[in-house]
């Protein structure tokens, strides 16, 4: 898709109209945001031309991040040779903006849920190693000014595979690596691991300063870690998840030991499986690092606020608004940037709960169903982007101003 210029949508010498920003996150498992932004955009044109519609697609740093940046213009997309979880050569793409001084890696790329199918999911044996690829990358290609998305991963093995593509060695009571011709950054050889050597760390870190897309609190370890919380979703099974606890307590142990740094406890640590942890560790070895919620970092990238800045109405949305909307999901994130700009919300859901209508509605947001009558969610999936511009055409037809 070609990135929507600053003029937006609407005819070349229309009268002047109201000034519409569409700044949704991904339906996930149907649309992309900008495929969601540019539908809703769609429908709103056919019954008001004469509106200046503005695309700000959005994302919350997991899978969908790279489209949305991209398509905020100024940035060249480029592919690398990298493993996936499971070891198998593909090409992740990230982005180097048009400047040559920034890059956007997205962690899913490389190391996502979405590239392991569901009877391979056994993050025992998976590795982020991908994405350390991806990240020496743009290394490789001069930039030391790198935005990191890490939602949507596979994996739970601490950032070790991130750590051992950066120049990390994991060894064993004899010195050796814990596994000789492969990366061995999976948990179920974690226990092997008698110290972690860092003394081949890519020197280049030094100069990077590294943003961090989180949008997690969670810490390492314990009830409410990664493995206890995120490991069900990745395949893990309850006996798995004990042998998985302990590996990456004995992981962090050995890190912990190597850098000086304790973050277990760091909020983020949890994050992708304990990559805000294997991350937050390097800290003293990079020029700065931050961790960022995600919705903010995507929308700073996109410069939203400046759509903002020249908005009567922002429509933002995501597949469904319910009860997590309140933990700092996009809509939300939208809808207090919405209330401090004095710009009016209206957030649309593939599927609309209370819990999520009165989050939004504390903020002063309206609140649309996509689609007028109950659906099921797998008939939405497969009615695509029709159903968007048909609810971005209602609410065209229900908005009062000059057109």
């Amino acid at each position: 898709m070609t990135p929507p210029s600053d003029a937006g949508i609407g005819g070349a010498g229309a009268a002047p109209g109201l000034t519409v920003v569409f700044a949704p996150d991904s339906f996930k498992g149907s649309l992309s945001s900008v495929e969601v932004a540019r539908s809703l955009a769609d429908g709103w044109a056919r019954v008001r031309p004469g509106d200046r519609l503005l695309l700000a697609p959005l994302a919350d740093g997991g899978e969908g991040t790279l489209a949305a940046i991209e398509a905020a213009g100024g940035w060249q997309r480029r592919t690398a040779r990298v493993l996936d979880p499971g070891f198998i050569e593909i090409d992740a793409a990230w982005l180097r903006s048009s400047t040559g001084d920034r890059a956007v890696v997205e962690l899913a790329q490389a190391s996502g849920l979405s590239l392991v199918a569901p009877a391979d999911r056994h993050p025992l044996d998976l590795t982020t190693v991908g994405t350390g690829q991806l990240l020496k990358a743009a290394l490789d290609a001069g930039i030391r000014g790198i935005t990191l998305g890490i939602g949507g991963s596979a994996t739970n093995d601490g950032g070790g595979g991130i750590l051992e593509a950066l120049g990390a060695r994991l060894l064993d009571d004899r010195g050796g690596t814990t596994a000789a011709g492969r990366p061995s950054t999976i948990p179920g050889r974690f226990e092997s691991i008698a110290r972690i050597d860092l003394d081949g760390l890519d020197p280049r870190l030094g100069d990077v300063d590294l943003r961090i897309a989180c949008d997690v609190t969670n810490p390492l370890l314990g009830p409410t870690g990664a493995t206890a919380v995120y490991g069900p979703q990745k395949g893990a099974t309850e006996d798995d998840r004990v042998i998985l606890e302990h590996a990456v307590e004995h992981f962090a142990d050995a890190l912990e030991a190597a850098t000086g740094r304790r973050e277990r406890d760091t909020p983020g640590a949890g994050a992708a499986g304990g990559v805000g942890f294997g991350l937050l560790c390097l800290r003293d070895r990079l020029r700065s690092l931050e961790l960022v919620p995600g919705v903010d970092l995507v929308a700073e990238e996109t410069g939203l606020d400046a759509k903002l800045a020249m908005a009567d109405i922002v429509v933002t949305g995501e597949g469904r608004i319910d009860a997590q909307t309140a933990f700092g999901k996009t809509a939300l994130g939208v809808a207090r940037r919405a209330r401090a700009a004095g710009v009016r919300c209206i957030a649309v859901g593939g599927g609309v709960e209370p819990d999520g209508v009165a989050a939004l509605a504390a903020l002063g947001v309206e609140v649309v169903p996509v689609h007028e009558l109950p659906i099921a969610v797998a008939d939405a999936i497969a009615a695509g982007a029709a159903p968007l511009v048909a609810c971005g055409e209602r609410l065209g037809a229900l908005t009062t101003g000059p057109a």
